[in-house]
C-alpha cells in the first residue's frame, strides 16, 4: 500500500521538490551577500556614531522587496499544500472510483487511509520545513532590521513565516483539505472550501487567539520624539495634538494596543488641554528645541504613552504554543477521517 501510495504522489513531490531547489538555489547565491551588507554596516555605523538606526532603515528598504517576496512564499506553501496535496488526495480515488479496487484486495480502508495520510502528511511537513529554514536563514538580518519598522518577530507577517509554526499551518492545511474532500467528493469545490476555511482561520488566529495565549505586558512611557509621529502647535494659539506612534520599550515587541492619559489614568482623546499661544509649546525659532520643551511640558503634567504589548523574548513559546494547536486540530481532523471512514459509505 505504501509503493502504490507512492506512485501516485511522485508527480506531485517531484514538482514540490524541484520547486524547494529553486527557492535554495536563489537563497543560497544571495544570501551571503545580504549578511555581508549587514554585518558591514552595523560596524560602521556603530563605530562611527554608536546609532544604528539610519543605517538599519535604509538596509531594510533595500532589502524590502526580497524579504516581502520569500515571507509570500513561505506564507503560501501551506495553502498550496492543503489544495494540492490534501483536497485531492481522496476526491481523485473517488472520482475515478480507484478506491474500491484497493478495497477489493483485502486492504482495509483504515490501512489504506492510514498510508495516504502518513506518507503524504510527513511530506507536506518536511516539504514546508525545509522552506522555511532556508528563508529564515536568507531573512535573518532583514529581520533584526525590520524590527524596527513594521514588521516585528511577532507580528502576524513574520511569526507566520518564521520558526517551525508553518509546519503546523501545512499539516493542518494538507488534512483539513483531506477531510473536506472525502465529505464533498469533488476536486475543484473541495480546492475552493479548503482555501476559503484556512485562510480564514489564518486572519483568526492572530486577531482573536494568538493575542491571549499569554499575557501580554504593560509599560506606561513617558511622552518624547521616539514615541510621538507628530505634534500639531497652532501658531495663533489653542490646543496641542499629538499623533501617537504604536512603540514598545521593546523594540522587536508585538504591540496589541497603545493610547495616551493623562495623571488620573484617562484616556486623552484629540487635542490636549494645553495653550500654545505662550509657555513651554509656544512656536519657536527651532522646531526641535521647541519640541524638546513641550514635551517636557505635557510629561511634567503627568500625560503618558500606556502601551499594552508582547515581549520578542516570547517568540518561541508562541512558536511552540501556536504549532501544538495546528497539531491538535490536524490530529482531531484525522481522527474524524479514521471515523467516517469506517463508518459511511465514500
Amino acid at each position: 500500500m505504501t509503493w502504490l501510495t507512492w506512485r501516485q504522489f511522485r508527480a506531485a513531490a517531484a514538482m514540490m521538490g524541484a520547486a524547494l531547489v529553486v527557492l535554495a538555489a536563489a537563497l543560497a547565491v544571495t544570501g551571503p551577500g545580504v549578511a555581508d551588507d549587514y554585518s558591514t554596516g552595523i560596524a560602521a555605523c556603530t563605530a562611527q556614531t554608536g546609532g544604528c538606526a539610519t543605517f538599519l532603515d535604509r538596509f531594510f528598504q533595500q532589502h524590502q522587496t526580497g524579504f516581502l517576496a520569500v515571507t509570500a512564499v513561505t506564507l503560501l506553501l501551506p495553502a498550496v499544500i492543503g489544495l494540492f496535496w490534501g483536497a485531492p488526495l481522496i476526491t481523485r480515488e473517488l472520482e475515478s472510483d480507484t478506491h474500491q479496487l484497493v478495497w477489493n484486495q483485502s486492504i482495509t480502508r483504515t490501512r489504506w487511509l492510514t498510508a495516504k495520510l502518513t506518507l503524504t502528511g510527513l511530506a507536506a511537513m518536511i516539504a514546508a520545513g525545509l522552506g522555511t529554514l532556508a528563508v529564515t536563514w536568507w531573512s535573518g538580518p532583514i529581520d533584526k532590521a525590520a524590527t524596527v519598522g513594521d514588521f516585528p518577530r511577532l507580528g502576524p507577517v513574520v511569526f507566520d513565516a518564521r520558526g517551525i509554526v508553518p509546519i503546523g499551518y501545512a499539516a493542518f492545511a494538507f488534512t483539513l483539505g483531506v477531510v473536506v474532500g472525502m465529505l464533498v467528493r469533488r476536486t475543484l469545490p473541495a480546492m475552493a472550501i479548503t482555501l476559503a476555511v484556512f485562510l480564514a482561520l489564518q486572519i483568526a488566529m492572530p486577531l482573536l487567539v494568538r493575542p491571549h495565549l499569554f499575557t501580554p505586558s504593560h509599560a506606561t512611557v513617558k511622552i518624547s520624539s521616539a514615541n510621538v509621529d507628530g505634534l500639531s502647535i497652532r501658531r495663533k494659539g489653542g490646543p496641542i495634538t499629538l499623533t501617537m506612534l504604536s512603540k514598545a520599550p521593546d523594540k522587536g515587541a508585538w504591540v496589541l494596543s497603545s493610547r495616551l492619559i493623562d495623571a488620573k489614568g484617562r484616556t486623552v482623546h484629540g487635542s490636549l488641554p494645553l495653550s500654545s499661544a505662550s509657555g513651554p509649546c509656544a512656536p519657536s525659532g527651532s522646531p526641535t528645541d521647541g519640541a524638546k520643551a513641550c514635551f517636557a511640558e505635557i510629561n511634567r503634567l503627568g500625560y503618558r504613552q500606556e502601551v499594552t504589548y508582547h515581549s520578542s523574548k516570547r517568540f518561541w513559546d508562541f512558536q511552540w504554543a501556536e504549532t501544538g494547536i495546528y497539531l491538535g486540530l490536524t490530529a482531531g481532523l484525522a481522527g474524524g477521517c479514521f471515523w467516517w471512514i469506517r463508518r459511511r459509505q465514500i
